[in-house]
């Protein structure tokens, strides 16, 4: 890994050492940053260490990503400009400016997405033995199979749509594929309407030829878009009409909700009325073939009231999110080998994990550590005679969910169940409207929220009735309660009776469910409450020990970090001497590496197999480190409309085995990228002669029987040296 030049760290962003920490050049533009965390993620379709399918599935995340990006954030950017109100930004960039700056870095970005796909991912199927066709390249017999497959599979469901003053231009919905089609009719052009329809699959397989593949080869998978077989059967839709030619293209909309809680007499109605409206938010983006041409172009952006800025124009394939449909082809060589997370041998050993809790409090880290454990938390609650009472916040839950299915099986049981379901978890807002009514409809105390707030926090908590009296368990986590998600985000669960944090977790529940407000909490760090206090206030701690030539530390892992004024608490901290390391895996608005300002402060951000997710907070050195775990990221939007929690790992051994995880991801050369002064991103290499360092691959590899024990006041194993036991394999 190449050092940073002071000099040059400097000279990059014009920052001189006497700078005032209230100075825009401090601060990277949010949207900006976003997209360079998006490049890492196109970055990973480049890897040949991952599997070729898996970089598939990488470009496709990078796809979708993108589409959400301008669906929220620069729509949201649109609305800023067109209300002509200041929008002040740390950074100082204005709404207009960023506009611009985005449109440059999009245009950039997908010329790489298509290089990669055409020059590195197509020829690399090609070599696997799978094809994916124009319909220029079909066989004759293919050809006749594809216009079956048309006329039976294709052809009822299609709807053209002309264009003309007896048929005004019709409505586009959001991010489906479409045709425009011109249609010569007699001395006059004319234009029609086909959306690709989106209950099909969008690559077709071609019926294999006779024969066996040789031995140890697979057999030609050839597969062919449905937008190229619906171009090529355009005469049966328009019989009589000269077909001058089709062009693709797709629409984005402002997706991002807008509901007036204090107005909306009833939440859920007020978002199942939005949602029937995300399809039909102002047009964000237009994208179109590059073939299609300038005056087509222009006809359809008038009708689709875009300017130029907001018009891209890409070779064919456009939508490239389907990318993710080739993972499910019948290669499981090209794909992750399927990776069974541990269940610790203690917990094992117990029929239900409350047992085990009541000898001590139990860490867990997903998947490296199986979710089984949290649904059984919830499962063997509604199947003990002895639990009251079950209270359990659901974010992002999922379509099929065995922690929601658990909760209803508690009411059939006569437990006391209260559910807070966030109806705004954006993009999930369908499920957990659909989740909501089925509770509510078995009797189960269901929630919305707080007016102004998302509840984000990832809270459980287990009333028991046992021989000494009532008897508290709470489940904290920092990821969703959803199992499928559990298998490629890192996260961690907590297990506690603590007496003080369960406190905190059923005062917490009253505000969510009634009208508390409680000021102050035992032990959990609360947004909007007081999450941001106490975390400028240890950070200020830390500044503190380093002005008396103490030993400092600070380490955070995070999603995302962008609130001004625990940037500035870190940079203070930085000058006063305190080394800060930070893994960030997207957003950040911090500047590190600037001379006599953030010298002491490395930002790292890690990309790789899973989805880093987790949040940790620590303060301190050895014995004396504070460590939190939990749902808030360091963004304006945690802290201030959220509502979320940190917990306190206050067991040594607990506060090593995250220890460990953060510095093995710190010493990362495979999956790191650091972040420069100018907000560039650079890889994190091994140094020349040094084995390479792989975070994940390497808790991946870690036996069962290297999970420290959780009982309190076990004797723990040493934790092995990571680099060691890499060289050793």
């Amino acid at each position: 890994m190449k050092a940073v030049k002071r000099k040059k760290a400097s000279e990059a962003v014009g920052i001189s050492p006497e700078v005032k920490l209230s100075d825009a050049r401090l601060f990277i533009n949010r949207q900006i940053s976003w997209l360079a965390f998006n490049d890492r993620v196109l970055a990973q379709a480049r890897e040949t260490r991952h599997p070729l399918l898996e970089r598939c599935r990488f470009l496709a995340i990078s796809a979708t990503n993108l589409d959400e990006f301008f669906m929220i954030r620069v729509s949201g950017l649109q609305r800023q400009v067109a209300s002509n109100r200041p929008h002040p930004n740390p950074d100082g960039v204005t709404p207009e400016e960023q506009l611009v700056q985005i449109h440059d870095h999009t245009e950039r970005f997908l010329a790489e997405q298509r290089r990669i796909l055409e020059d590195e991912l197509m020829p690399a199927l090609e070599r696997e033995g799978i094809q994916i066709l124009t319909y220029s390249q079909l066989r004759p017999k293919e050809e006749r199979d594809l216009q079956q497959i048309f006329e039976q599979r294709i052809l009822p469901i299609l709807t053209p749509l002309a264009i003309d003053p007896a048929h005004p231009f019709p409505h586009i919905s959001n991010l489906s594929v479409n045709l425009l089609v011109c249609i010569q009719d007699r001395e006059r052009e004319v234009m029609a309407r086909v959306k690709v329809p989106t209950n099909l699959p969008r690559f077709l397989h071609l019926t294999p030829f006779n024969g066996s593949p040789a031995p140890g080869q697979h057999r030609m998978i050839r597969l062919v878009r449905i937008e190229d077989v619906i171009a090529a059967n355009l005469g049966v839709l328009f019989p009589g009409k000269q077909v001058v030619g089709s062009f693709v293209f797709q629409v984005t909309r402002d997706a991002d909700l807008v509901i007036h809680e204090v107005e909306a007499a009833d939440l859920l109605e007020a978002i199942e009325d939005e949602l029937d409206q995300r399809q039909f938010g102002d047009t964000v983006r237009l994208v179109i073939a590059a073939e299609t041409p300038a005056r087509l172009r222009d006809w359809l952006a008038q009708h689709l009231k875009v300017g130029p800025s907001a018009i891209y124009q890409v070779p064919n394939p456009i939508g490239l999110g389907s990318f993710s449909e080739l993972t499910q082809l019948d290669r499981p060589n090209l794909l992750y080998p399927p990776y069974v997370p541990r269940i610790p041998i203690e917990i094992q050993a117990k029929n239900s994990i409350i047992p085990f809790i009541q000898d001590g409090d139990v860490l867990l880290h997903h998947p490296y550590d199986a979710f089984a454990p949290v649904v059984d938390f919830v499962r063997s609650a509604a199947a003990d005679d002895n639990v009251l009472a079950i209270k359990q916040t659901l974010y992002r839950v999922g379509a099929h969910s065995p922690v929601v299915e658990a909760l209803l099986q508690a009411r059939e049981n006569d437990v006391q169940v209260a559910a807070l379901v966030e109806l705004k978890a954006r993009f999930d807002e369908e499920p957990n409207i659909e989740w909501a009514r089925q509770m509510e409809a078995e009797g189960v105390h269901v929630a919305y929220g707080l007016i102004g707030l998302k509840t984000h926090a990832k809270i459980c908590l287990i009333v028991r009735q046992e021989p000494s009296g009532f008897r508290r368990y709470a489940h904290l986590g920092t990821g969703n309660y959803n199992p499928s998600t559990a298998r490629i985000y890192t996260d961690f669960s907590y297990f506690t009776d603590d007496p003080e944090i369960c406190e905190d977790v059923a005062d917490l529940f009253n505000y969510l469910t009634g009208y508390s407000e409680p000021q102050r909490y035992r032990k959990l760090l609360v947004a909007p409450v007081n999450f941001r206090d106490r975390i400028v206030k240890m950070i200020n701690g830390q500044r503190d020990k380093a002005k008396r030539s103490e030993a400092a530390r600070i380490t955070f892992k995070m999603n995302g970090l962008t609130d001004p004024q625990i940037i500035r608490a870190l940079y203070r901290a930085a000058r006063a001497g305190v080394k800060i390391n930070l893994i960030v895996r997207g957003i950040c608005c911090l500047r590190p590496g600037i001379p006599g300002v953030s010298e002491n402060i490395r930002v790292v951000s890690i990309v790789g197999r899973f989805l880093e997710h987790s949040r940790v907070y620590a303060f301190g050195q050895d014995a004396e480190e504070q460590m939190y775990l939990g749902s808030g990221d360091l963004m304006d939007r945690n802290l201030d409309g959220r509502v979320e929690t940190l917990f306190p790992l206050e067991e040594a051994l607990h506060r090593r085995r995250v220890r460990r995880v953060l510095e093995l991801q710190l010493a990362d050369t495979v999956n790191a990228w650091e972040l420069k002064p100018d907000g560039s991103y650079a890889r994190v290499t091994a140094a020349e002669g040094k084995p390479a360092l792989d975070s994940q691959a390497l808790l991946i590899a870690e036996s069962p029987d290297g999970w420290t024990a959780n009982i309190a006041g076990a004797k723990t194993t040493s934790l092995p040296d990571s680099a060691a036991r890499l060289r050793a394999k």
